[in-house]
């Protein structure tokens, strides 16, 4: 029986295991820790495809949910969208959808790396240098808690995300969460008191090679998404999906080399996609020394990203499904 690893704690780790363990392959997924998300926005169709995955069909029914979107981006008037979220911490997200995998003595055959570190060849892109502050805040009185708010200023930009009546996370990338509020028109009226903060990078990168003979990156190990998006958590999942269906082929007797090349194809696709997205919102949010610098970063990625696609040709493989068919 063809034996997998699997390197992490995240959602990436879960779906693989979950999708390959169901596929009759023996698995074991060694947990690492790192810092985890304080809250997640999940619309629809992300939710519907990890409670497909999992089948959970009730997962985060309870969940606080998010109707509406406000965003003052720009110099626009502030916009009110319709939106359909719900709201999650990423370790309960872990947490609620987390099985049992025993570690197994003998050498895998494939190993999924979701977390860090990555084999020494690998290197990391960076494009970018933006650092986010995730901070806990007590709502004002009357605050609409089914409401989320996104609002772009001189040094960076905000997010806020309540998770019940009365609190909510502030996602502040640029400036500290105090500077940015100071030049809000919006969302600076929502809130009463900032609380406890973390940092980390916002900035996209991606590993590379994404993978070779024996191995995968997948999750945040081989993509990161600047959070100005919100699918960081879809793309780990699509990525798992990806993953564990390239290596079911090349089990049932896939060209390893064609499948392996797919796959990085595809991620590099779809990270060219996110920065194509990110570049139209560092366009338009504010310009300035902060907004220019950041731009050139994306500029740059996506001028790399295109050369090493040139000559790449049509996708041979496509998903139907959790599983890869040939169509060229």
């Amino acid at each position: 029986m063809t034996t997998i690893a699997i390197r992490g704690g995240g959602m990436a780790a879960q779906c693989s295991a979950n999708l390959l363990a169901r596929a009759g392959f023996r698995v074991s997924l060694e947990r690492t820790d790192r810092p985890k998300l304080p809250a997640i926005l999940l619309n629809d169709a992300s939710l519907a495809l990890i409670r497909d995955i999992f089948n959970r069909p009730a997962a985060f029914n309870d969940a606080s949910k998010i109707r509406k979107r406000i965003v003052a981006w720009g110099n626009t008037e502030p916009l009110i969208l319709d939106h359909s979220a719900v709201v999650v911490s990423e370790q309960l997200l872990v947490e609620s959808l987390e099985e049992s995998f025993q570690n197994q003595d003998a050498e895998p055959d494939w190993t999924i790396f979701a977390s860090r570190p990555l084999p020494e060849a690998v290197r990391e892109q960076r494009f970018g240098s933006r650092i986010a502050s995730a901070v806990h805040v007590d709502l004002r009185e009357g605050c609409d808690s089914s409401a989320c708010w996104i609002e772009s200023v001189e040094e960076g930009w905000l997010f806020l995300i309540p998770n019940s009546a009365e609190a909510g996370w502030l996602l502040a990338v640029g400036a500290p969460a105090g500077t940015l509020l100071g030049h809000s028109r919006v969302i600076a009226k929502e809130i009463a008191r900032l609380n406890r903060s973390g940092e980390f990078p916002a900035y996209p990168r991606i590993a590379s090679p994404l993978c070779a003979s024996g191995w995968l990156a997948c999750g945040t190990a081989a993509i990161a998404f600047d959070p100005i998006c919100g699918d960081g958590t879809a793309q780990a999942v699509r990525e798992a999906i990806l993953a564990a269906a390239v290596i079911r082929a090349i089990d049932n007797g896939g060209d390893e080399q064609e499948l392996l090349a797919h796959y990085e194809s595809r991620l590099n696709a779809g990270f060219h996609r996110h920065l194509t997205l990110c570049r139209q919102f560092y366009k338009s949010g504010h310009g300035g020394p902060w907004w220019d610098a950041e731009l050139e970063a994306l500029e740059r990625g996506l001028e790399s990203l295109a050369r090493d696609a040139a000559g790449r040709g049509e996708f041979r493989y496509k998903l139907d499904g959790f599983e890869l068919k040939r169509v060229i």
